[in-house]
């Protein structure tokens, strides 16, 4: 068992990443660990936990922007931002249900160091796109700052891009500014049954080139749609969701379904049932922990959108997967094996010029296994340099993302 540390204010976060420089002692970091088991097992004795780091410092609603400690609830600020009229549009999926952990506990230091997002991610971009400002704690012990309190803020290097998605590599968190969006008054989806996955692709991309402004699209094939909140029956389903005012939801509601009425079949999930549908996509609801799918590897797959079909084309006939992104995210559940799939999938994922991360497997096989994307030459070396550059020492969450890195 490592033992934890546990800084009070960022201060102590930064004596502590001090003395671990100093005794040489790699640091795992983490808060909630609602995320602990994504990426390659930890290969450290301590935790520098940093759950103690909670409280929203700064919101104006009126300039759009928040700052909060790393180690703030997602949900506690979700709350917030709802009763002020406003949302976090990135839409951060929850990791809890998926790989076992604690539902409603991922911190928004833990959203942005992983860079998530959700449905919204084809109209409102990733965590990383609303990533204003930070404090953190490099591996050099040294505490640093990027961006600041503002929407439009050009200051010096754009760092929020930098560790949005390192994974605690870089750097340990201790405050970070994010901008908020009015929420969206109503949605409505419009939901096309019995497509297959080549013919739902279609309709996406059909949809998503419209003036419609789709905010989510997500295509549900029909082993698996009995999974999804307000989902039943045997057939596929392929959503899109419009948001906004009601006058404009109802006009391109209206434009959607005459587009893509040749598709056949279609009918309307009102908002709440809405609501319900899009949080059970975002959260990966028909793999998690405790459901049929317990006992298989998860993939998360990022493929050119109009590509994605081809996926289920090259890999096994076992495999469940449903599309999120218009078929640009795949999230896919594999029978279990000694490489979880890897070599077929990584092969398929290549021809189609995307990319594959293993986001739930054992823990011996993660570490033998590429979790994220394998790189090439280039790419390796680049992220070795800025590794280097922050944790020479390479003290922070050493190999969480690569061996040696």
């Amino acid at each position: 068992m490592a033992d934890t540390l546990k800084p009070r204010d960022a201060k102590e976060v930064e004596d502590v990443i001090v003395w671990a420089l100093a005794e040489g002692k790699p640091l795992e970091l983490l808060s909630h660990g609602t995320k602990r088991t994504l990426g390659r097992p930890s290969q450290t004795d301590i935790t520098l936990d940093l759950s103690s780091l909670t409280g929203v410092t700064l919101y104006e609603p009126q300039e759009l922007v928040l700052s909060a400690r790393a180690g703030t609830p997602i949900a506690e600020i979700e709350k917030l931002v709802a009763d002020n009229g406003q949302e976090l549009a990135f839409e951060p999926m929850d990791y809890g249900p998926l790989l076992g952990t604690p539902a409603k506990s991922g911190t928004i230091g833990g959203a942005l160091a992983a860079n998530l997002s959700g449905p919204r991610r084809i109209k409102a971009g990733a965590a990383r796109d609303h990533f204003l400002g930070f404090s953190a704690v490099s591996g050099r012990g040294e505490t640093f700052k990027s961006g600041g309190r503002v929407v439009k803020n050009v200051t010096g290097y754009d760092l929020c891009k930098v560790l949005a998605g390192s994974y605690g590599t870089l750097g340990a968190m201790t405050d970070v500014t994010i901008k908020t969006l009015p929420a969206a008054e109503t949605e409505k989806t419009l939901l096309l049954h019995g497509l297959d996955d080549t013919a739902a692709s279609a309709a996406m991309a059909e949809a998503m080139g419209s003036s419609c402004d789709v905010s989510g699209a997500a295509h549900i094939p029909s082993h698996l749609v009995n999974r999804f909140e307000r989902m039943s029956g045997n057939r596929a389903a392929t959503a899109l969701r419009i948001e906004g005012v009601l006058p404009s939801v109802l006009h391109r509601m209206s434009m959607l379904a005459d587009l893509l009425k040749r598709h056949g079949d279609a009918e309307t999930l009102e908002t709440a049932s809405s609501r319900l549908f899009w949080r059970s996509v975002r959260d990966v609801a028909a793999f998690s922990a405790d459901g049929p799918s317990k006992d298989r590897m998860i993939w998360r797959v990022s493929v050119p959108p109009a590509r994605g079909h081809e996926i289920s084309e090259a890999i096994s006939t076992a495999a469940q997967m449903f599309y999120d992104w218009a078929g640009g995210l795949i999230w896919i559940a594999l029978l279990p094996t000694d490489d979880a799939g890897a070599a077929t999938l990584r092969k398929a994922v290549a021809a189609t010029g995307g990319h594959a991360t293993l986001v739930r497997a054992p823990a011996a096989v993660r570490a033998k296994v590429d979790v994220f994307q394998p790189q090439d030459v280039g790419n390796a070396g680049l992220s070795r340099r800025v590794k280097e550059s922050f944790d020479p020492k390479g003290i922070l969450n050493p190999g969480r993302m690569w061996a040696g890195v």
